[in-house]
């Protein structure tokens, strides 16, 4: 969790917000590839890539 605060500070300070939508759909796309792995959805997901 650190990391992340330290992350923020980094973007408000250096007025980087333009890296937040590109952090999310990265946290998005392996938050899915955890959740998924290993169902029966897998094969569905893997299809969409």
């Amino acid at each position: 969790m650190d990391i992340l605060a330290e992350l923020w500070r980094f973007m408000r300070v250096r007025k980087k917000f333009w890296l937040l939508p590109i952090l999310v759909v990265l946290g998005l796309f392996g938050a899915l590839l955890v959740l998924t792995q290993g169902t029966a959805v897998a094969p569905f997901i893997y299809t969409l890539f």
